[in-house]
């Protein structure tokens, strides 16, 4: 089922979200949705924030994505914790499903350690770099209230300011569905 991604202005895109136990309902019918939304809306992240739900899950698929290795990089990620973040600061452009139409240059680190579970609440700590670690990085950030616009300078920050509140009041032009905050 495809589910609507919530707009900037939400309030839940502003919560740093909460762990979930292995007994958290229905999470394979979770995790299938957040994939078919992904798709339906052409992205390659979606964090559970982002359809309204205040918990530690993100999911990419970065396989069509340049340079990213591995080449068939979809992950699921449950209850991550970025261990740390290592390497040169290097700039990239960036968007997001709930900021349509913005986009923005951001500075990431280049690699991360990253603990998680997947959808088999199977441990992992692994380190991934290059995209795959700006990918993560960015629906990372969902998890903890965090939007990249939140990242970019005050100058960028102020110029874009009209278009975010655009988007808050439901001013935009998409072609999948959104959910946006209550006036």
């Amino acid at each position: 089922m495809i589910l609507p991604i919530y707009a900037y202005g939400q309030p839940v895109l502003r919560k740093k979200a909460e762990d979930i136990d292995q007994n958290y309902p229905e999470l394979e019918d979770l995790l299938r949705n957040m994939f078919e939304t992904m798709y339906d809306s052409n992205g390659i992240g979606l964090a559970a924030p982002q359809i309204g739900l205040p918990i530690r899950v993100f999911i990419v698929d970065g396989s069509d994505v340049d340079n990213v290795e591995p080449a068939d990089f979809k992950q699921v990620f449950i209850n991550p914790v970025i261990k740390e973040e290592f390497g040169k600061e290097w700039e990239f452009e960036e968007g997001c499903l709930s900021i349509p139409g913005v986009r923005a240059n951001v500075k990431r680190k280049e690699e991360l350690t990253i603990h998680y579970f997947d959808e088999n609440w199977q441990e992992h700590t692994k380190t991934y770099d290059g995209m795959a670690a700006r990918i993560i990085q960015h629906e990372y950030d969902h998890i903890e209230g965090i939007l990249f616009t939140d990242r970019v300078s005050p100058l960028k920050r102020s110029m874009i300011k009209k278009r975010l509140e655009n988007i808050s009041k439901g001013y935009v032009d998409i072609d999948y569905k959104m959910k946006f905050p209550k006036r």
